[in-house]
């Protein structure tokens, strides 16, 4: 039996976020907006994303024993994520260093702390939590040895998901059990490293995709930003348009998708039906300010515009870029 439909593996790190008139360049220094200090880290942003959408979900992750953690474990709770799988101590609360234009774009640093700290130990420690959950999901900001573990402590029947970020060549092991692997266009390119140069994947995500497909996946989703996301399975590749709206804040968005799409898939929706209702949720997200403040409910994602149908003829990514009708 499933007792959750999401077990979210990954990172908590405490974000704090300056906005700033533009990101700096090497050696220089630019004056910004006060300091504004939120919840967040790939894997609590994934959690929270799905509970607030009405997922039953889990955290597994590692948070040091300080104000940061506590802050942390109290934006869990309140989405209504069990948090029996959070670990406390070991090393402070990872932090992220944000920056934010006024077109809502961001820049990250991270400074891992605790989460570089989640064991394989932790993993096969928590093997409850993965005999009962319909969908395990999990990002890079955590050490690949304990991501290697989490695929093999996967229950027969439960889903893998992954977002490889921040980005780094995977092993053949995780690769393969990914369904999907989700990546933006930065990550592609890293996964595929010489692979995509060997595969003429060039600049077309409809190639990246199909290149990423042939290193092992069951599934793919390259995300487009504004322009939605391209899914791409042996059988097809098609693009799920986004919805407009006025960006605010891009910080979480990648987090909230992956979170609506996982979840999605283990209510038995297809892949395309999933990546639709979450570049739903992305979109929504954008509106807001903050990673786990700006995740959307399932009502508020119900009331956003009109979404154009997943198009699968030839150029459709083409096609959206320049602002055509697909």
């Amino acid at each position: 039996m499933h007792g959750y439909d999401l077990l979210v593996v990954g990172s908590a790190n405490a974000d704090l976020v300056i906005g700033v008139e533009r990101r700096p360049g090497a050696g220089e220094t630019v004056l910004g907006s006060d300091l504004a200090v939120h919840p967040g880290g790939k894997g609590a942003n994934q959690a929270v994303a799905a509970a607030r959408l009405g997922a039953r979900t889990a955290l597994l992750a590692r948070v040091g024993d300080d104000a940061y953690g506590r802050l942390l474990l109290d934006s869990q709770r309140a989405a209504g994520v069990d948090t029996v799988g959070v670990l406390v101590g070991g090393a402070p609360t990872g932090v992220a260093l944000i920056t934010v234009d006024p077109s809502g774009d961001n820049s990250i640093v991270v400074s891992p702390g605790a989460n570089g700290r989640l064991t394989p130990q932790d993993v096969r420690a928590a093997a409850r939590l993965f005999h009962t959950s319909r969908v395990v999901s999990a990002q890079l900001e955590i050490p690949l040895e304990t991501v290697v573990e989490v695929v093999r402590s996967l229950a027969p029947d439960s889903r893998f998901v992954l977002n490889p970020s921040p980005p780094r060549p995977l092993p053949a092991e995780v690769l393969a059990a990914c369904d999907p692997l989700i990546v933006n266009e930065h990550e592609a390119k890293v996964i595929l490293g010489e692979a995509g140069a060997d595969a003429g994947a060039g600049d077309r995500p409809e190639d990246w995709a199909r290149a990423l497909l042939a290193k092992g996946p069951k599934s793919v989703v390259v995300t487009l930003g504004s322009q939605g996301a391209l899914v791409a399975s042996a059988e097809s590749v098609v693009l799920v348009p986004s919805v407009e709206v006025a960006a605010v804040d891009t910080t979480g968005a990648g987090d909230s998708f992956t979170a609506a799409l996982a979840w999605k898939l283990g209510t038995g929706s297809s892949l395309a039906e999933a990546a639709a209702f979450a570049a739903r949720v992305g979109a929504a997200a954008v509106t807001r300010r903050g990673a786990q403040d700006s995740f959307p409910t399932a009502e508020e994602v119900a009331s956003l515009g009109h979404q154009r149908e997943p198009d699968s003829a030839p150029g459709a990514v083409a096609a959206a870029r320049r602002g055509e009708s697909l």
